[in-house]
């Protein structure tokens, strides 16, 4: 078989993994990250009913995040050895439950709680992804992967207005408050999703009965070639690895504002057109489109060009800039116009984050660094929302709010062209 034979076969086997493995992936992570923001829908009713503050629910809706980033590296490392699809099976079906569970809240302090156990639950969810990812995809094709499967970050805010919506609008039915059904409702799906991990994830290339025996082996072989070219570190080894710590700092202003936007967008699309939720279900499913669209052509370009950093510093100053422009006017149009902005910048950033994230390392270390990244990163979706939360209530306006995650975003971003690829 010739090379260039080779080199095509190769593409046409990662062709094929990415329509069998993507769209499943990309299942799960909508769930994952419905379920993580939905809190944002109901605060719509949730609030005014348990007679929470901005500060209170934006301290609730972060605290997810702490236990999250506690727990996440070792929940990654115990992932790396006893497989993904068992873990990921695991992680999925304890959040479903503890999500369900949300619908008892009736105090701050079990609120507080609830959503400190639900950050526990999922953690090692999105690293153990990415690890799994890094089994399947040679580092060239992995920020339009990445980047597909992280369009599910987006698409569950496109599907996930309109249908947490239309669920508080059972308000009173069955004797439920509609914040109530949300969360039963809307956490069921991930404990189905759960046991489904365990029938439909081949844990590597030479496990996929759905490969010809020449396909795994030149998928082998293309991954085998992929990974001489990485250092395979020790666990101690990655988290002690400046790379992985400056990627970290980067990373730590993407969940900033990515949860702040998430956890308060219904309300400020509720401030600006004074619609009903439904309404502002739909409203909200706009910015979310935007970014899985700019998300994909992003990440495409990035492989196609090889070229990492120029591609999240400049989603970031796009990103930053529709963040400074929202806070320019209170009307409806010029607020989902400007948001719409902010979140197509931000989308844009993770496939091409992601790739460079992962282009140097392989072995545990790679799952180490990985959760380490990811974990000093979400400690932003503690500080953004808590941030945005204690500056609306001291302020009355979510502003100076967002020019401070605004001016984060693209202080953080420029670090990313300290990033070397041998270090």
């Amino acid at each position: 078989m010739s090379a260039t034979n080779h080199r095509a076969d190769v593409a046409l086997v990662l062709a094929k993994a990415r329509r069998r493995l993507v769209p499943f992936l990309f299942l799960l992570y909508i769930v994952a990250y419905l379920d993580r923001i939905n809190v944002g829908f109901a605060a719509l009713q949730m609030n005014q009913a348990l007679g929470f503050s901005s500060t209170v629910y934006g301290f609730g809706a972060g605290i997810f995040f702490l236990s999250y980033v506690l727990f996440e590296i070792p929940s990654n490392v115990i992932l790396a050895r006893v497989g993904a699809r068992l873990w990921i099976a695991r992680i999925m079906i304890t959040w479903g439950l503890v999500s369900s569970a949300m619908m008892f809240v009736r105090s701050a302090s079990g609120f507080y709680t609830l959503r400190f156990l639900l950050g526990l639950a999922e953690a090692g969810f999105f690293p153990g992804i990415i690890f799994y990812l890094t089994r399947w995809f040679p580092a060239r094709e992995r920020a339009k992967t990445i980047a597909a499967f992280m369009t599910a970050t987006v698409m569950a805010g496109v599907v996930g207005g309109p249908i947490s919506g239309a669920l508080l609008s059972l308000k009173g039915f069955g004797g439920l408050d509609g914040w109530q059904w949300l969360f039963l409702l809307e956490g069921v799906p991930s404990i189905l999703l759960g046991l489904a991990v365990l029938k439909v994830l081949a844990e590597r290339p030479e496990e996929a009965p759905w490969l010809t025996e020449p396909e795994r082996a030149a998928l082998v072989a293309c991954l085998r070639d992929d990974a001489a070219a990485q250092r395979h570190e020790t666990t101690r080894g990655a988290l002690s690895n400046g790379r992985t710590w400056l990627l970290a700092v980067v990373y730590l202003t993407i969940p900033i504002t990515l949860y702040a936007f998430g956890f308060f967008l219904p309300q400020m699309l509720k401030t600006a057109s004074g619609s009903s939720d439904f309404v502002v279900g739909l409203l909200s499913a706009v910015p979310y489109a935007a970014g899985a669209i700019a998300m994909v052509v992003v990440g495409r370009h990035s492989d196609r060009t090889g070229e990492r950093r120029w591609h999240v510093l400049v989603p970031a100053l796009v990103s930053a800039t529709g963040l400074a422009l929202s806070t320019a006017s209170t009307g409806i149009t010029w607020t989902v116009v400007t948001l719409s902005i902010a979140m197509l910048g931000l989308a844009s950033m993770f496939g091409p984050f992601w790739a460079l994230a992962t282009s140097t390392m392989g072995g545990e270390g790679a799952a180490a660094s990985i959760a380490l990244i990811n974990s000093v990163g979400n400690t932003g979706g503690f500080v953004g929302p808590y941030l945005l939360g204690a500056i609306n209530d001291a302020t009355h306006s979510f502003a100076i709010g967002l020019l401070a995650i605004a001016a984060i975003l693209a202080g953080g971003a420029m670090l990313v062209l300290l990033v070397r690829d041998d270090t």
